[in-house]
């Protein structure tokens, strides 16, 4: 089926694992796809790092950073000691990181460019004292989109200016120990799933906020960069330049590169067009990501992380309650554990009631992402109607586009018992 076609799952065994497991799916409308998805653990220290990346012009860029950014921000937060270690045994992009569904690969001609642009993204880094996590994170941002710049300039080829000519925004997360790190360029966005006990009642906070032109902040930020001659045109109808709708995002450096490389580089390549309108002062965009921490409690269950796909269609509290059913359904269906202490009959029939009047609310599927696609394409007031499903699912590839954008979800659930464990030490 079209729905699961992309589901991915994967459970951690290690139970000093902050992260219990995360489920995965990823439904396309473009083709091919321009959202991208990468999980990881480290290996050199405890701790998950995951992203979702939603590309737009294309899909070579968020292929390119998917594959790319975790391990910079990797080697930037493993211990000095060890990364001076691993570059004396000769590391590569592939030395600080475990990834879970990564099933290809560049190829040759393109890995060594990116292998040459690491290795001296990791000498860099062992001359220089750490810093703190949220820097470390947004250091690594900005040197991956330099370091495509300058492939792109340095390297020249159709494949360098496919990455560079096209763009990305992403949200990634990582997580070590009780420290939840949300760090976010563009327009995707991760939301917390929190669980009260004594109300029962699920809560759901957005973890960062989108750089787009509903954010007046953002805005703002733009047209103090340029001058007033410009107020009007920087940004128009919503978009950066009239263009683009992401307000920050890797690549794109047709809206950061200068007048003369634009007219060196593109312009014969491109053409004029690809030069947008009214370019006078650049950069008009960055790469820079906004990085958010929160401390983790024993309230919080599950982070979602989506592409904007997700959100045209359902609202972060939408999203936190769906996974909150979906979550609980799978409990009701586990084997029954009978209390150690004295259990009776009538204890016995309550919780073979709640089993059974469970299986009613069973959802379609186990993976809780693809239930949120689901629910995506054919949520009503009433339950899913499986028809507006089909319509959506059955759209000719011309024409979709202009119906549901490309899907891309991640739901990684806490570990409980080794966030009451680290709570209580801390």
């Amino acid at each position: 089926m079209m729905l699961r076609e992309n589901e991915f799952v994967y459970t951690f065994t290690d139970e000093k694992s902050t992260i219990l497991s995360y489920e995965s799916n990823q439904l396309a409308s473009n083709s091919p796809c321009e959202d991208t998805r990468t999980e990881a653990s480290f290996n050199h220290k405890p701790g998950f790092i995951c992203g979702v990346f939603d590309g737009h012009a294309g899909p070579a860029c968020s292929q390119v950073i998917s594959k790319r950014l975790l391990r910079y921000i990797a080697a930037s937060l493993v211990d000095r000691k060890i990364l001076k270690e691993q570059i004396e045994r000769g590391c590569n992009s592939q030395s600080f990181l475990k990834c879970h569904n990564d099933k290809v690969d560049f190829v040759k001609e393109i890995k060594d460019i990116y292998e040459e642009s690491f290795a001296k993204y990791v000498d860099t880094l062992s001359s220089r004292d750490p810093t703190d996590r949220s820097q470390a994170i947004e250091e690594a941002f900005m040197l991956l989109d330099k370091h495509m710049s300058d492939e792109a300039l340095n390297k020249t080829s159709m494949m360098t200016m496919a990455v560079a000519m096209s763009g990305a925004v992403c949200a990634v997360a990582h997580v070590e120990d009780l420290d939840l790190h949300l760090a976010s360029t563009g327009d995707c966005t991760a939301v917390l799933g929190s669980h009260c006990p004594e109300t029962g009642q699920w809560t759901s906070k957005k973890l960062n906020n989108e750089h787009n032109t509903d954010n007046l902040q953002e805005v703002q930020r733009i047209l103090s960069e340029h001058p007033k001659e410009e107020s009007e045109t920087a940004i128009r109808n919503d978009r950066l330049l009239g263009q683009l709708a992401p307000l920050r995002a890797l690549g794109d450096f047709r809206y950061k590169w200068s007048t003369e490389i634009m007219n060196k580089y593109v312009v014969p390549l491109f053409g004029d067009h690809f030069v947008p309108p009214n370019y006078h002062t650049p950069p008009y965009l960055t790469a820079r990501p906004d990085v958010h921490h929160h401390r983790l409690t024993v309230n919080d269950k599950f982070v979602v992380i989506g592409s904007d796909g997700l959100w045209d269609f359902l609202s972060p509290s939408q999203v936190v309650k769906l996974v909150a059913e979906h979550l609980n359904s799978k409990r009701i269906m586990e084997p029954i554990k009978l209390p150690e202490n004295d259990v009776t009959l009538q204890s016995i029939s309550d919780m073979l009631a709640e089993r059974k009047a469970g299986r009613k609310r069973k959802p379609l599927d186990q993976n809780s992402a693809t239930h949120l696609i689901r629910h995506a394409l054919g949520g009503t007031d009433y339950g899913v109607e499986h028809s507006k499903i089909s319509y959506y699912l059955s759209l000719p590839q011309d024409a979709v586009r202009y119906y549901r954008d490309d899907i891309t979800i991640t739901v990684i659930y806490f570990n409980t018992d080794r966030i009451k464990s680290l709570s209580s030490s801390s």
